[in-house]
């Protein structure tokens, strides 16, 4: 079991400390039923508001309304988890979005660089970090209570603590979650995860092969420097995590700055290169 969660989190992607975060006190959370766990609509104390995606933490989905991109990775959260019906995974996305909401009841503060933070092209988000106003980091709360996985964009905390090093205690706070079987690893069938995780692996492989006749055309190139998560991943070759790593190095001043990112080698830059835009940042 150790085994697995290393290798894991050995792929969980980190950037640097990049722009200065802002803080934001006294921030509330806005009521919205589109809302998750990891994503949701904030208003600032000037009353603005702004949906932000926690850093550093992945909560089970929950909203699919015949979205295939949500169904697959819906798919995909429940296999992690080694969870035995999609139905009962999804549950638990209902859950990270009931604690989300009991914690951020009072007002809270958030820190953010306001960096892009889109899955899907379609809604617009920022990344940030979500302090409660029991001083509790959300996104590692979540984790530590089984109804998220370490998984995301991670950057240098508000204090200081290097992006790295935060990524290794959520990898040790999901460990010791899924060690007393808190939240969704409360229902991991460990017998059936190495298959599980196989038959994850082997589809994700049957979608790299498909992707290739889809999508990312050379007269439609996409631009690195601001298309969403799912964009990018209808490129040859570029999987949830290099999608991340992609969004993680920017911004990008020239196409071959893309070998920056984490997973982005000579290959698939190469195969790539035809399908990619910038304008600068």
């Amino acid at each position: 079991m150790i085994r697995f969660f290393l290798c894991v989190f050995a792929a969980s992607l980190h950037c640097n400390a990049g722009e200065d975060l802002q803080k934001f006190p006294n921030c509330t959370l806005v009521d919205a039923p589109w809302a998750d766990g990891d994503s949701f609509s904030v208003r600032f104390p000037d009353g603005k508001e702004q949906t932000i995606r926690l850093y550093g933490a992945d909560c089970i989905e929950m909203h699919i309304n015949g979205d295939d991109s949500n169904a697959r990775r819906l798919l995909d959260q429940r296999r992690y988890f080694g969870i035995d019906g999609i139905l009962l995974a999804k549950s638990f996305g209902e859950a990270a979005k009931v604690e989300t909401a009991k914690l951020l009841a009072k007002p809270f503060t958030v820190y953010t660089t306001f960096a892009d933070g889109r899955g899907d092209g379609r809604f617009a988000r920022v990344y940030g970090f979500v302090e409660a106003a029991d001083g509790k980091n959300l996104s590692a709360w979540l984790v530590s209570q089984g109804l998220a996985r370490a998984l995301g964009v991670i950057r240098q905390l508000p204090d200081g603590t290097a992006g790295k090093e935060w990524k290794e205690q959520l990898a040790d706070l999901e460990l010791t979650a899924a060690r007393a079987g808190r939240g969704a690893w409360a229902k991991t069938d460990w017998d059936k995860l190495p298959k599980i995780r196989k038959e994850a692996r082997d589809e994700i492989a049957e979608l790299e092969i498909a992707k290739g006749i889809q999508q990312a055309q050379e007269g439609k190139p996409i631009n690195i420097n601001h298309a969403a998560r799912d964009e990018l991943m209808t490129l040859p070759d570029v999987g949830e995590k290099t999608a991340i790593a992609i969004i993680e190095a920017r911004p990008y001043k020239a196409l071959e700055d893309l070998h920056r990112a984490k997973g982005i080698g000579p290959g698939i830059f190469a195969k790539i290169r035809n399908l990619i835009t910038i304008t600068p940042p």
